[in-house]
């Protein structure tokens, strides 16, 4: 496949960062559209940002900004495809209608002028079963995308190394890792940054991943939050110990910040965070059998070489792990 020019939105997240390397190894010309302050809290300026995505262009702007998107974007120049790596930070409705679905409307627009020919787009698995509102954002872009006549690739991970990263100095430190239940409700097939980047960025040029919705998981087979407890307690040479959270607790937490929230606005967004807290802590991260209701790890494809308890390995041993931001459970 001859390089291509590729606009990218998302590209300073860890796994945007991921997709501009891979593009970049791949021999693309790729440019990617940020905002003036990137990062978490907004804490990176334009030369910060610059130095995360070696071999990229940087244009700066506003992604929720149609105006924006074209002037300070695409420029009135032509480009050959769109990948967006864009997500909401929290989940929290306001925040994931506008940037899941409506920067996304925006940015497709925009595209298409630009003479975009094929989007790739990074969704999420847990799409499959939409209770919440930044699925229900997701999945109306993806609609939007399917109907839009332009070819597409929309990639549903299943769980990220990062968000299951949070209890390693917890069990370093002696204590036990906290499971919802008995730690066996749900099971995910993590996939790392790289291997998603180097997915994301492959669907250009594999033909059988257009027009199509691609569910995709790291190697391995599915890994419950027990079995991930128990190989954290045997890096550290510990018996394995685990202090179990109901499932109930979150319904009341919940109940009473929905109840509240209808005074304090505020509490309504903290009950849509324990919304998705529950949603994670009952759901697996796994293809769907619509026909059974269940979640099937032998139906979700795997890609990549790293694995999760590789990962847990390198953690151990003092590596630096990936920002955790604002999608941190513990």
């Amino acid at each position: 496949m001859p390089p291509r020019r590729v606009f990218v939105l998302g590209g300073t997240g860890t796994i945007g960062q991921a997709t501009v390397r891979a593009l970049v190894r791949q021999g693309h010309e790729v440019v990617c559209f940020v905002r003036p302050r990137a990062g978490v809290g907004g804490r990176l300026a334009p030369q910060d940002t610059a130095r995360l995505l070696p071999g990229a262009t940087l244009r700066v702007g506003d992604v929720t900004d149609p105006a924006s998107l074209a002037r300070d974007g695409f420029a009135g120049e032509r480009f050959d495809a769109l990948v967006s790596c864009l997500a909401s930070r929290t989940g929290e409705p306001k925040d994931a209608w506008a940037i899941d679905h409506l920067a996304h409307v925006h940015a497709l627009a925009a595209a298409r002028a630009a003479g975009v020919r094929h989007m790739v787009l990074l969704s999420a698995i847990c799409v499959q079963k939409p209770l919440l509102a930044f699925q229900q954002a997701k999945l109306a872009f993806e609609k939007s995308l399917i109907e839009s006549g332009i070819d597409y690739s929309i990639v549903r991970p299943t769980a990220f190394f990062k968000s299951l990263s949070g209890q390693v100095e917890r069990v370093r430190s002696g204590k036990p890792f906290l499971v919802f239940g008995d730690g066996t409700l749900t099971a995910c097939k993590p996939i790392s940054d790289e291997d998603l980047g180097a997915y994301l960025a492959g669907c250009l040029a594999d033909p059988g991943r257009r027009n199509k919705v691609l569910p995709i998981g790291g190697p391995g087979p599915a890994i419950t939050p027990r079995q991930q407890g128990e190989h954290l307690h045997a890096l550290f040479g510990r018996p394995a110990r685990f202090k179990h959270v109901p499932v109930a607790l979150l319904d009341v937490i919940i109940g009473v910040l929905g109840a509240l929230g209808r005074v304090l606005p505020p509490l309504a967004a903290k009950a849509e965070l324990a919304r998705i807290g529950r949603y994670y802590a009952t759901e697996s991260m796994l293809v769907l059998d619509t026909a059974t209701g269940r979640y099937d790890a032998g139906a979700t494809p795997s890609t990549g070489t790293q694995t999760l308890f590789g990962y847990y390995a390198d953690l151990a041993r003092g590596a630096a792990g990936p920002e955790r931001g604002d999608h941190a459970v513990f």
